[in-house]
C-alpha cells in the first residue's frame, strides 16, 4: 500500500507541474510581441544546425584543452609502460610521449590533424598549467629532501657533488665558447649563454636517480646512501645556481643583479627564520592523517604559492620558491608523506606530463637536419658524460670507494632526466637558448637519463658481482616458505598460514617474509623507517606464534617480476601470496569475474568436476596475481583471505586424482600443525596405499560438503585447477567457504 501511495504522489507531481510548466511556456510566447521579430522561419535545416553546434562545441577552448589533457595522459601511461617493461624508467617514457606528440613526430606525420588537437594559441593554458604541475612536483622534491641524513653524510658527498659541478660548470663555458657564435639567439650576452649552459651541465636528477638507486636495491648499502646524499646536494647547489645566474640574465649584468640577488638571500632567511618554526609548530600540532584538516592544509599550500609568488616577482623563477617551501616543511616524515600523497598522484599523474608535451612542442628536432648538426649533438652528449660520470667517478675514487661503487656513483649522477628539462625550458623561456640548441640540449637530457641503466648493468657484468634481493637462508635447512605481500597488515595472516607448515624445530624452520612496494610510495631518505614500519604487524605476529622469520624489503617498479625472481631463484619450498579478500564481495562472481552467480545444488558439487565442456570463460585471478603463477616455477599458494584469525581447523579438499598431491601438504600439517586436519574426498583418493593416520586427521568420504562443516573450518586448501573448475560452473559453493589457500604445484 505504501509503495503504491509513493508511487501515485511521484507520478501526479510529475503530471501537474510538467502540464504547468509547458501553460507558462504557452503564455510566455504572447509576451514576445514587440521582444522578437515576428519574422516567421517556415524551414530549419536542422542537420546543419546540429553539426554547426557540435563543431562549436568541440573546438571551445574548454574543449581542447580537455581533449589535449586526455590524449597526453594515454600517451604518457603507455610510453612509461613501454620504458618499464624494457627496464628504463617510466619518465624517460614520459619524456619521449613529450616528443613524440610535439612537431617531431606527431606534427610531422600529421600535419593537418596537429594543428587540430595543439592549435598555436591553446598553448598558452597547457604551458600554464603544466607550471602550476611544475610547482607542486618541486614542491614534492623539496619536502623528499631530509636535510638531517644530509648532515650526517656531508663530507664525502660535499667532495663529491661539488668536485663535479664545479668540473661540469667549467666544461658547459668552453663548450659555450664553440657554440655561441653559431646557436646563441640574437642580443644574448656570452655571460648569459655560458653560465646557463653551465647550469645546465651541471645538474643531476634527484627524483629519477633515487627511484632508480630503490629498484636496485641499492638503498641499504653505502654507496646508494652515498649517491641519494651526492644528488641531493648537487640539486640543491645547482638551483642556488640557476637562481644567480637566472638574476643575472634579467639584469643584464653581475653589477645589476646584485639587488636582485640580495633580495634573494632575504627571502630565504625569511623562510628560514620565520616561516619554517611556525610551520613546524602547526606540524607538531596536526601530525596525523585525522588531524589535517582543511584550514590546516590550506596553511601549507598557501605558503606553497606566496613563496613561489614572491620568487616570480623577485626574479629567480617560482619554480625556487616551490622548492623552497617543500624543504622548510615541518620534519615529521609521517607529517611530510601525508602532504606528498595529497600533492603526487595529481601532479605527477595529470599535471607534470603537460610539462613534457609543453617541451616537446618546443622540441624540434627538425632543426637539427645536417650532418654537421648532429655531429654538434654528440659532442654536446659526449661532454655531458664526460663532465658528469668521470668526474663524479674519479673524485669517488679519491675519497676512497672501491671501483665497482666509484663508477656506479658516476652513471648515477650523470643521470639528467626531468629537472634538465626544467632548466632548460627556463632557460629557452628567458630567450638564453635557442630553439637548435635547446633540442641539442633535450637530446643530451634524454640520452643521459636512458644510458643509466644499460651502463649500471655493464658495470655489474664487469664486476661480475651482481646485487642479489634473494634472503640470506642456509641450505640444509628442511623446508623453506617464502610469504610475500604488498600491504603490511596482510602479512599476518600469511603468516598465520605459513607457520602450520614449518617444523616447530626452530633450527629447522625457515619463513622469510617479503614486502615488495611501488618506488612511487617510498621516500628514499626514509627507507629504513618505512622498511620497519611495514614489517612491524607481520614481527607482531611472528612473535606470538614464537617463530623467528627472516624480512626481505624492495622498491620495485615491476612488482610482479620480482617477486617471480625471488620465489625462483631462493630455492623455496613454498611461496605464499597474498589476493585479499574482495573476491567473496558482493556475490563471488559479481564484482571480480564481472559475471552473475548462477545456483549449484552443493549436493551435485561432485558434478562439478566430471570433466564436462566448460560453460564459459573466465579470468580465474586479476592480471598481476595469473602473471605470477605463470612464471612462478616453485610450487604457489595463492592466498584469499576471510577475516582469518586462527588456524585451529584446517580442511583439505581433494575433488579428482590430479588433487592427489595435496597429501604431502596433509603430512607435512599433520608433521607440524596443532591443527585439526580434515580431508574432504570426494573421489576416494584416500585408500589403504596412501592412508594418513593420525589423532589430528580426519578423512571424509563424500561428495557433499555441508554448509555447517565449511563454518566449522578456519583454511580450506585445494588445487588450482579444483578451484578454476568451481569458478567454471559458477558454483555458490565458493560463497560459504572459510579463507582458501589455492596450490599450484
Amino acid at each position: 500500500m505504501k509503495k503504491f501511495k509513493n508511487s501515485f504522489f511521484y507520478v501526479t507531481i510529475l503530471v501537474v507541474f510538467s502540464g504547468l510548466i509547458y501553460s507558462i511556456l504557452l503564455r510566455g510566447k504572447t509576451l514576445e510581441v514587440g521582444k522578437v521579430s515576428n519574422k516567421i522561419i517556415e524551414k530549419h535545416d536542422y542537420v546543419n544546425e546540429f553539426i554547426t553546434s557540435i563543431l562549436h562545441n568541440v573546438f571551445h577552448p574548454l574543449a581542447i584543452l580537455l581533449a589535449q589533457i586526455v590524449t597526453i595522459i594515454f600517451v604518457a601511461r603507455f610510453f612509461g609502460w613501454v620504458c618499464r617493461k624494457i627496464g628504463q624508467p617510466t619518465v624517460i617514457g614520459e619524456m619521449l610521449a613529450g616528443i613524440a606528440l610535439g612537431p617531431s613526430l606527431f606534427g610531422a606525420y600529421f600535419p593537418d590533424l596537429f594543428p587540430i588537437l595543439f592549435p598555436q594559441e591553446s598553448i598558452v593554458n597547457l604551458k600554464f598549467l603544466s607550471q602550476i604541475g611544475l610547482i607542486f612536483f618541486m614542491f614534492v622534491v623539496g619536502m623528499e629532501l631530509d636535510l638531517k641524513v644530509l648532515r650526517t653524510k656531508v663530507k664525502e658527498a660535499f667532495i663529491i657533488s661539488h668536485t663535479s659541478i664545479i668540473i661540469s660548470y667549467a666544461l658547459g663555458l668552453v663548450l659555450a665558447t664553440m657554440l655561441y657564435k653559431e646557436f646563441a639567439p640574437e642580443g644574448v650576452s656570452f655571460m648569459s649563454f655560458g653560465l646557463f649552459l653551465g647550469v645546465a651541465m651541471s645538474i643531476a636528477a634527484f627524483p629519477v636517480l633515487a627511484r632508480i638507486v630503490q629498484e636496485r636495491g641499492l638503498q641499504k648499502t653505502k654507496i646508494g646512501a652515498l649517491v641519494i646524499t651526492c644528488a641531493a646536494i648537487d640539486d640543491i647547489t645547482a638551483w642556488c645556481l640557476l637562481a644567480g645566474v637566472i638574476a643575472i640574465v634579467k639584469a643584464g649584468s653581475v653589477a645589476s643583479s646584485l639587488f636582485i640577488i640580495g633580495m634573494a638571500i632575504a627571502y630565504i632567511l625569511l623562510m628560514l627564520v620565520l616561516v619554517r618554526p611556525f610551520l613546524r609548530h602547526i606540524g607538531n600540532l596536526y601530525s596525523s592523517a585525522e588531524k589535517i584538516t582543511k584550514p590546516v592544509v590550506a596553511i601549507f599550500f598557501v605558503t606553497l604559492l606566496i613563496s613561489s609568488y614572491l620568487t616570480e616577482i623577485i626574479g629567480i623563477h617560482a619554480l625556487v620558491g616551490a622548492f623552497v617551501a617543500g624543504v622548510i616543511m615541518p620534519d615529521n616524515m609521517k607529517f611530510r608523506n601525508i602532504f606528498i600523497e595529497k600533492v603526487e598522484d595529481v601532479s605527477l599523474v595529470v599535471l607534470l606530463p603537460l610539462f613534457f608535451v609543453v617541451t616537446g612542442l618546443n622540441t624540434k628536432i627538425g632543426l637539427l637536419n645536417t650532418e654537421y648538426l648532429w655531429k654538434t649533438t654528440g659532442i654536446i652528449v659526449l661532454v655531458a658524460v664526460g663532465a658528469k660520470f668521470i668526474s663524479s667517478a674519479l673524485t669517488a675514487k679519491y675519497v676512497g670507494q672501491n671501483w665497482k661503487d666509484s663508477l656506479t656513483l658516476g652513471a648515477l649522477m650523470n643521470t639528467r632526466g626531468l629537472m634538465e628539462l626544467i632548466v632548460l625550458n627556463i632557460g629557452l623561456e628567458l630567450g638564453v637558448l635557442s630553439p637548435k640548441i635547446f633540442a641539442m640540449m633535450v637530446i643530451m637530457a634524454l640520452s643521459t637519463t636512458f644510458m643509466t641503466g644499460p651502463a649500471l648493468n655493464l658495470i655489474d657484468f664487469i664486476f661480475k658481482k651482481r646485487k642479489a634481493i634473494l634472503p640470506n637462508t642456509s641450505d640444509n635447512l628442511e623446508y623453506k616458505v617464502l610469504v610475500s605481500f604488498e600491504n603490511p597488515e596482510d602479512g599476518k595472516p600469511l603468516l598465520k598460514v605459513a607457520n602450520n607448515f614449518i617444523s616447530l624445530e626452530k633450527e629447522k624452520q625457515s619463513i622469510t617474509a617479503m614486502y615488495i612496494s611501488s618506488t612511487n610510495e617510498v621516500n628514499p631518505y626514509k627507507i629504513e623507517e618505512y622498511e620497519r614500519e611495514s614489517f612491524k604487524p607481520v614481527l607482531k605476529e611472528a612473535t606470538k606464534l614464537n617463530r623467528n622469520i627472516e624480512t626481505l624489503f624492495k622498491a620495485s617498479r615491476d612488482i610482479d617480476s620480482d617477486i617471480v625472481e625471488v620465489s625462483n631463484k631462493g630455492e623455496f619450498n613454498l611461496v605464499l601470496i597474498n589476493i585479499g579478500s574482495s573476491i567473496f564481495e558482493g556475490t563471488l562472481l559479481g564484482k571480480v569475474l564481472g559475471i552473475t552467480s548462477k545456483i549449484i545444488n552443493p549436493e551435485n558439487l561432485l558434478n562439478t568436476f566430471t570433466g564436462k565442456e566448460k560453460l564459459f570463460e573466465v579470468n580465474y585471478f586479476d592480471d598481476k596475481t595469473q602473471a605470477i603463477i605463470n612464471k612462478t616455477e616453485v610450487p604457489l599458494g595463492i592466498y584469499v583471505d576471510k577475516e582469518l584469525t586462527k588456524t585451529e581447523n584446517i580442511s583439505v579438499i581433494l575433488f579428482n586424482n590430479e588433487d592427489q598431491f595435496l597429501l604431502d601438504y596433509v603430512k607435512l600439517l599433520k608433521k607440524n600443525s596443532q591443527a585439526k586436519i580434515s580431508i574432504f574426498d570426494t573421489y576416494d583418493i584416500v585408500n589403504e596405499k596412501n592412508k594418513i593416520t593420525h589423532e589430528n586427521v580426519k578423512v571424509i568420504h563424500s561428495s557433499k560438503l555441508e554448509k555447517d562443516f565449511l563454518k566449522e573450518q578456519d583454511l580450506l586448501i585445494m588445487s588450482i585447477d579444483s578451484w578454476k573448475k568451481l569458478i567454471d560452473t559458477r558454483s555458490v559453493w565458493l560463497n560459504n567457504t572459510p579463507s582458501l589457500l589455492i596450490i599450484k604445484p
